[in-house]
């Protein structure tokens, strides 16, 4: 299917350099494939994986912008660990107790899965495409439903810059569901190992919405972000953007000097350690929570006008 999707938020950023792009998604072997201008900017993939993931990521000049580890084989410098950090995902290490973060590990009877059932729309764009999915979250062993979730992208080109929107629905359909007070979780990407701020071929910088830079992100509070460095010797950055009308807005984040930046509403006793805070969340039975994310990958590095002008997009994408 194909229609061309006119955006407000195009004409409210009309004042800059940014142009879109054509964005065309197909089918390709089980997985999502995403152009813009007839380069591959991502996949959406879940055949034979635990958890439905984007990989691979392209940002300005189809620089690679995840780690390829455990998807590919690894790129020189770039650690072998976390086998369940796959490029781009969502998931939480405790939904009603099971483990949808790791698996399980070492208790796989503990861990949980996501089973892609249905791409429900899939829309081509002069200026932006959709692609919106419903899935089950499963019992890693039996597979005994635990919940359901309904997933909407959006991809656009602004200028360099390539922008992908991750809206989550989970649906309690088979009892409540409870989040768990736990660090591990949820809105993830592993970066590039090149924009780590730490190890071998490490070069990257970061800072949030409230001035926290690096290792300082760590369990703070803010509404975006920002991690940059050069790649292939071209300065590019990853901006993550917490959607004012999530829940507990703004977010947590477990930023990591590793690659690892996940937005985590719900580990509270750890990022607020001491003080007797519990980010456990409940869902009701037949009823539903909806979380919004942005992910902007951009050329060059620390640009707050550029992040503000991003956030003013997001009523306009929908």
């Amino acid at each position: 299917m194909k229609r061309t999707l006119h955006l407000a938020a195009i004409a409210l950023l009309s004042f800059t350099t940014w142009a879109p792009g054509e964005v065309t998604i197909k089918e390709v072997d089980g997985s999502y494939h995403v152009h813009i201008d007839g380069k591959l900017f991502t996949a959406l993939k879940h055949k034979d994986l635990r958890i439905p993931c984007f990989y691979p990521i392209h940002g300005p000049n189809e620089v690679p912008m995840t780690r390829k580890y455990p998807l590919e084989d690894a790129r020189p410098g770039e650690a072998k660990d976390h086998p369940h950090h796959t490029s781009l995902w969502y998931a939480h290490g405790d939904v009603n107790g099971l483990d949808f973060w790791h698996g399980g590990g070492k208790n796989p009877e503990k861990g949980g899965k996501v089973v892609l059932d249905d791409v429900v729309k899939m829309i081509d764009g002069e200026d932006m495409g959709v692609l919106e999915t419903t899935s089950r979250w499963l019992t890693l062993q039996g597979d005994e439903e635990v919940c359901q979730d309904e997933c909407r992208f959006t991809f656009l080109k602004l200028g360099e810059a390539r922008y992908l929107t991750f809206q989550v629905t989970i649906k309690a359909t088979n009892g409540d569901i409870v989040f768990g007070d736990t660090k591990e979780g949820t809105m993830a990407i592993r970066t590039h190992p090149n924009l780590r701020l730490q190890g071998e071929v490490a070069n990257g910088e970061a800072v949030n919405s409230t001035g926290d830079k690096n290792k300082d992100l760590w369990g703070k509070a803010a509404k975006w972000v920002n991690y940059w460095g050069k790649i292939d010797n071209q300065e590019v950055g990853i901006a993550i953007f917490d959607h004012p009308s999530n829940p507990r807005y703004p977010t947590t984040w477990h930023a990591r000097d590793y690659g690892l930046i996940a937005a985590n509403p719900f580990g509270y006793s750890y990022f607020f350690k001491g003080e007797g805070q519990d980010g456990k969340l409940t869902v009701k039975d037949g009823e539903s929570i909806t979380f919004r994310y942005g992910f902007l990958f951009h050329s060059g590095g620390h640009d707050v006008e550029l992040l503000e002008q991003v956030t003013t997009i997001w009523g306009e994408i929908e």
